[in-house]
């Protein structure tokens, strides 16, 4: 099956389980459904594109298990985290900016969008399943392998560690400054980025030098759109902002982890 047949198989594979997610949304007045499923999409999207690929080989089982790990942990997160706070403040309101029509409109303006913006960013996962040659791995696959390592950590790990400080009721209205955070204001999102470029290297083994348009759309996106800015902007309010926030900004670099300017 040519590449682009297969890259279709899955985008429309992921426009399917969008379309299923919406309508439940659309029950539960509840568009932040979407971002539970934001992680599992790569899953299914991956599984497509081995399933309809050329070949199977370690380079498919290698990536396989890498964005299953990767998008089931991002799933399990996000819904624990956001479990029975109601519908995110983003999606809420343009609920209120458009009441009559938006349970309509949000099929296209954030499900199916979320959708092509994942089809776009899993190229590197195309590049690796379509035709896994050569079919050994090589040491491009496994500096892959560490970086994708590198960013599991960061991200799980920032992940992991912000919960417990949130949960502190001790820590309620301070700043997480310790651990991962220490060294960056976004170790997530950090570690996000890093697990994308960790798979476009595996892609690179292949000789699929193309595939680094989906991880620098996904760097793009955390770092200037839905990530890193739109959360630096939420903490920025001074309603919001917590105490030493300022401080800790000074300090700490905003995404690359480095030494604290102290």
């Amino acid at each position: 099956m040519a590449i682009w047949q297969v890259w279709a198989g899955g985008l429309l594979a992921v426009l399917v389980l969008m379309t299923v997610i919406w309508a439940i949304s659309v029950v539960r007045h509840d568009a932040s459904l979407v971002d539970r499923v934001w992680g599992p999409a790569f899953v299914l999207s991956a599984f497509v594109y081995a399933l309809l690929g050329d070949g199977a080989g370690p380079r498919t089982a290698l990536v396989l298990v890498l964005v299953t790990v990767w998008g089931l942990r991002l799933g399990l997160h996000i819904t624990r985290r956001n479990w029975g706070k109601g519908e995110d403040p983003r999606y809420r309101a343009m609920r209120e900016r458009r009441p009559d029509s938006f349970a309509v409109t949000s099929l296209y303006r954030v499900f199916w969008l979320q959708a092509g913006l994942a089809w776009t960013i899993s190229l590197p996962l195309l590049a690796a399943l379509h035709r896994p040659t050569p079919e050994r791995l090589t040491w491009v696959d496994g500096l892959g392998v560490v970086v994708w390592l590198v960013g599991f950590v960061f991200e799980a790990g920032g992940d992991l560690q912000l919960s417990r400080f949130l949960a502190d009721p001790k820590n309620r209205g301070k700043v997480m400054d310790r651990g991962l955070w220490r060294y960056t204001r976004h170790p997530n999102y950090f570690g996000d980025t890093t697990v994308w470029w960790g798979l476009f290297l595996i892609a690179l083994a292949t000789g699929a030098w193309w595939a680094a348009i989906g991880s620098a759309v996904m760097t793009f996106f955390i770092v200037q759109v839905s990530g890193v800015a739109l959360t630096d902007a939420g903490m920025a309010k001074s309603g919001s902002k917590r105490e030493g926030y300022d401080e800790y900004v000074r300090r700490t670099n905003a995404f690359i982890p480095g030494p604290r300017k102290d």
